[in-house]
């Protein structure tokens, strides 16, 4: 009895961990995202600051860092009126921080990574007005 509680308890931790690393590869398999991962790499930011650095508009910087949030890389915190999204290296899932170490450590070579990086350099947190001029 004990070996079959034993056999079921490895089973249950296998689909679970199955089911943290489906999502954390569902997360990284958009571009976005993946940008959004290399801008908050480099320092943490509200959602008009990942707007700016990305160029991209409100709602989908909010659906995919909530995507990213869910599936273990992201945590939120408030910063007066701004919620400040930034990688959670202390309790990430060991596959998220895995990635996101890997990402972090990998040359950066893509034209696109490079614009971002100098827009996230002039990004700013500018309140509910930051929704305009952008696409």
């Amino acid at each position: 009895m004990y070996a079959l509680m034993c056999i079921s308890s490895y089973v249950l931790l296998m689909e679970e961990t199955m089911q943290e690393l489906i999502k954390v590869m569902k997360a990284l398999s958009d571009e976005t995202r993946l940008r959004i991962l290399r801008v908050l790499l480099e320092k943490e930011c509200c959602v008009c600051e990942v707007m700016q650095a990305l160029d991209i508009s409100q709602s989908r910087a909010s659906r995919n860092l909530g995507i990213l949030q869910d599936a273990g890389f992201l945590r939120a915190r408030r910063d007066g009126a701004w919620i400040v999204y930034s990688v959670d290296w202390e309790s990430a899932n060991r596959y998220a921080t895995s990635l996101a170490k890997l990402l972090k450590e990998s040359p950066v070579s893509n034209e696109m990574i490079k614009r971002d990086k100098e827009r996230l350099s002039r990004a700013k947190r500018i309140g509910p007005g930051c929704r305009k001029g952008v696409k």
